[in-house]
Parts: C-alpha cells; structure tokens; sequence
C-alpha cells in the first residue's frame, strides 16, 4: 500500500467552543486552551501521543472571518461555505505535514488542484504551565472542484516554541493516536488523483466498497455510503457527489477503559466488531469510533 505525506491534523468545524468543550471531556479527552487567529477563527485542539492533533474550529470574530474571506483567505472561506452548508459541524479538512509549503502549493498548482493562494500568519501560542510566544504558519491548499464539502492542505511550522504537551497528551479514554479518517462518495475511484495530490503520496488503492491509503500511521480512506453503513452501522442520509468527511477513528490502550468511561457520562454508543462507535453530535463533529491497534 502506497504510503503519503503523514497527517498533522484534522480540521473539525464545531458551532462554539464551549459546546465543543464539553463533548470532547465527556467523551475523555483533554482539550488546550483556547487560540485565536489572526483572521477571525479560534480553536481549542485535542493533541495526541502520536504527534497528530484533533482543530475543533468556531467563528471567534465574525467580521474579521467575513472580511478576511472576502478578502482571499482560502482557510476563512472555506470554513464559511462548509458552515453555511453544514450548520456548523463536521469535517472539513484533513492536513498534511511538509517541510516545504512553497513547493506544494506549485504542485498543486502544476496538477490543477490548488485551492487557492498559500496563507502565511502568526498566533500568539500558550504551553500548559501559561507562558506564552509566538508560533508561526504557512498552509498550501489542495482542493478537487467537484468536492465543495472538503479540502485539503499542507502545514509547515516555521517557528514552533518549545513546550512539554505531556499533560495535553494524556487521554481518560485512553487514547494514544489516530487510527483512521474516513470519507465518503458514491463513486470513491473518481477521486483517486486528487487525494494522491494532496497527500503528496502516490494514488490511493482500490479496496471492496472504495479507496484506501496509509497517510504515515493512519488510515485515509474513500467509501461508497452502503459501505460506509456496513462499517459503522450508521445510515448515511443523501446521496449527493464529492467527498465528505464522516468519520474519524482512534487508538485506544483498553477498549473496556473506554467503554467504561463512556457509560459513566452517559455517551450514547455501541459495540460493532472490534470499535466502539459513537454517532456524530454537537461539537465532536463527525462520527467516532475507538479500537485497540493490533
């Protein structure tokens, strides 16, 4: 299986950070502080021990995300779309790592995927001991015209500051990574050359139901919505083109540790094969499952 660029992280569109919050603690996460960025949106990110990271996303400042959209920010513009089409939640990007944000987005470009101009900026950062500094960003955005609901980009951290996450890191649901990102779309093999551009990876492979690849230790993977049911035992509602993020999948250390906790916060799940699986609600985005890695 062709292995691509690994993923950095997910972007998870969430209507307020509270909600979001209080979802991600009941199901035993330990959320950071809250960010805010130079351009209206604000997040508060769950890290894991794998070196990936869940970005739930909320509108911090209204006319700063309309103004700077308005102005070609591809970030805030795509946020906005996903939010008028979206009621605020779901998926609506998976980032890549690079080294190099400059030569993705020329061959995103080259290929006809780019999503638009890279965008630089800087945001104050916070470590969990209250010190504070600056952490600085260059994003290239990859994006298929067919797909409105999804769009990926590469990141590329020109200044991290130094800080311990440990205390970020540590999970009650015990998570330690991310297994798997699912997406969806009637006709999963159309969409082949554009992941394998935007992952900077080589084309997806075809699987029973759609695609599938390895993006560094995770899964991105394309299926058709009766595969999707299959898998998950969720009916996916509408039939429309392009890809979608539905959902998201985690390594846990004890899969009974995880079912305990979320029976005792009273999280609504089921059993399905080897995953525990929570259905999509208000501030986690899309649907999750957690299973033991092999």
């Amino acid at each position: 299986m062709t292995v691509s660029r690994a993923i950095d992280h997910l972007v998870l569109a969430v209507s307020d950070l509270a909600t979001a919050r209080a979802r991600l603690g009941s199901l035993g996460f330990t959320v950071a502080p809250d960010a805010r960025h130079p351009f209206g949106t604000e997040n508060a990110c769950v890290f894991l021990k794998d070196g990936t990271y869940l970005e739930p996303l909320a509108i911090g400042a209204e006319a700063d995300s309309l103004d700077t959209a308005r102005a070609g920010n591809v970030f805030t513009a795509r946020d906005r779309a996903f939010r008028f089409r979206h009621a605020d939640e779901g998926l609506e990007a998976v980032v890549f790592q690079t080294a190099d944000a400059r030569a993705d987005h020329e061959d995103y470009v080259s290929a006809g995927f780019s999503g638009g101009a890279m965008l630089e900026f800087s945001r104050p950062f916070r470590t969990p001991d209250g010190a504070e500094s600056e952490a600085s960003f260059r994003l290239a955005f990859a994006a298929d015209l067919r797909s409105p609901d999804f769009y990926a980009f590469t990141c590329q951290r020109m200044n991290t500051p130094a800080a311990d996450r440990a205390p970020l890191m540590a999970h009650e649901n015990g998570v330690i990574g991310l297994a798997a990102v699912t997406l969806c779309e009637p006709h999963p093999q159309d969409h082949a050359d554009f992941l394998g551009v935007a992952s900077r990876g080589g084309l997806p492979e075809r699987i029973s139901g759609g695609l599938d690849m390895r993006a560094g230790n995770a899964g991105l993977c394309v299926v058709t919505h009766a595969e999707f049911e299959a898998r998950f035992g969720q009916k996916y509602c509408g039939h429309a083109r392009g890809l979608r993020g539905r959902a998201v999948s985690f390594y846990v250390a004890s899969l009974e540790v995880t079912a305990t906790l979320l029976r005792r916060n009273g999280v609504v799940h089921e059993t399905i094969g080897a995953r525990l699986v929570v259905p999509e609600a208000p501030g986690q985005g899309v649907l999750y499952t957690f299973e033991e890695k092999a």
